[in-house]
């Protein structure tokens, strides 16, 4: 059985598709982008605020499922460049601890939604 996990802190789904999804003790977080939840607007700073915008909602996902990014076993990141991926690394490394941190992958792509710099995705167990 599947439960839908929604937070008002993380922007909404901007098609068909929900925040994330709760089976069994796994949550499955769509990709989040740069969208302040507050504004419905795009975070267009540089590539470590976009980053940091991205976590941030995942964030919020996670504490509505009443999870941390400790519960997180997988992450994927999306970026649009890779010769931002320090910056983005740097900011996505310090929401975890190197001891625990999860599995993770980073694609470059042609483009994502909106055009944004990075789109991050993860899964998380209780």
């Amino acid at each position: 059985m599947k439960k839908i996990i929604t937070s008002k802190n993380a922007p909404a789904p901007i098609g068909p598709y929900n925040q994330a999804v709760l089976t069994g003790n796994t949550l499955y977080i769509s990709g989040q982008i740069p969208i302040n939840p507050k504004t419905g607007e795009l975070n267009e700073g540089d590539i470590k605020e976009e980053t940091k915008q991205s976590m941030e909602n995942l964030k919020a996902i996670l504490l509505e499922a009443d999870m941390d990014f400790e519960h997180v076993i997988k992450a994927t990141i999306f970026v649009a460049d890779m010769h931002q991926f320090s910056q983005i690394n740097e900011v996505y490394g310090s929401y975890f601890s190197a001891d625990t941190a999860p599995a993770r992958e980073t694609v470059e792509v042609s483009n994502l939604p909106k055009f944004v710099n990075v789109e991050i995705s993860m899964i998380a167990v209780k």
